[in-house]
This record gives structure tokens, sequence and C-alpha cells, in this order.
């Protein structure tokens, strides 16, 4: 396991790279970004002391799946690479980390189903104004744009 202090803006890992490692936040904070430094950039989340990211990559050996991006200066970071694993679990706090890290995963996961549940409802109901021949209300309008700034990689006003 390796401690270091890092400055504002520096990249952790990039979207797509393969990971072989996670991050717990000592001290800072790091945002997590969609599409980081293009014209669709999207912060999905802003993480700090004790959080843990990174783990999807090192558990399932699948490409990043987000950019993450140190968001203030003196930012300290625990980096637990794969061979480094076990030992940082089995540590004394290691039940709790594991605890952490099954939470954020359940708290991003439920997160991610009521968007997308919000989403099919929302489409339903534009739909459905629409076979009425009803005007589409602002507020169905505003929750597809809502999601596709979240989740999507065009621009709402342009390409839906």
């Amino acid at each position: 396991m390796d401690v270091k202090s890092y400055s504002r803006g520096t990249v952790i890992f990039k979207e797509g790279e393969s990971g072989d490692c996670l991050y717990e936040i000592e001290n800072g904070c790091v945002g997590i970004y969609k599409d980081y430094g293009g014209p669709n950039e999207k912060k999905v989340a802003h993480l700090m002391p004790s959080d843990i990211f990174g783990e999807m990559a090192l558990l399932d050996s699948a490409p990043r799946s987000a950019t993450a991006v140190v968001l203030e200066n003196d930012t300290i970071l625990t980096r637990v690479a794969e061979e480094d694993f076990n030992e940082y679990f089995a540590e004394e706090k290691g039940k709790s980390k594991i605890l952490q890290v099954l939470l954020q995963l359940c708290s991003r996961l439920r997160n991610t189903t009521q968007d997308y549940l919000n989403a099919c409802r929302t489409v339903h109901e534009t739909v459905e104004a629409e076979k009425a021949g009803t005007a589409k209300s602002g507020s169905l309008l505003e929750k597809i744009k809502k999601f596709c700034d979240l989740y999507g990689s065009f621009n709402f006003y342009g390409d839906v």
C-alpha cells in the first residue's frame, strides 16, 4: 500500500484505462467524471475522506468506468494495489472497509436504478401525453433534460 499527497487537478486514473488498484481518501476530496475534459463532461460524484473509489475495475478487471480527479491541494490517498488487496481487508478495520465498499456499491446501484426508473416513467408519461394530444409539460421536459445531462453523452437541446 502506498500513501501519497496529490495536487489539485491531478488525474488519478482515466475512464477506459485498465485498473489494478483502488484508492481510499485520507484527506481532501476527489471528483469522479464521465467524459472528463470533453464537451459533455459530467461530474458524477464528489468523494470525501474515508471514501473508497476505483474498486470496480480492481474487482471485475473491466476498464475504468470514469475518470478520477483531485479537487483540492494536499489530497492524501492510500493506493491499494491488487497484491495488497487481501492485506488491506485483513487489517483490524478490514471488516468495516469491506462493509464500506459494499455499502458504496449498493448506494451507487440504488441511485442509478432510481434514476433509470424515473427516466422510464418520464418517457412513458411523455409518450402518453403526446398520444392524448396534450402538450408536454415543462416538468416532464426538465426531468428528461436532467437525466440526459447526467447520463447522456449528447447535448439535450441539440439531439433530443
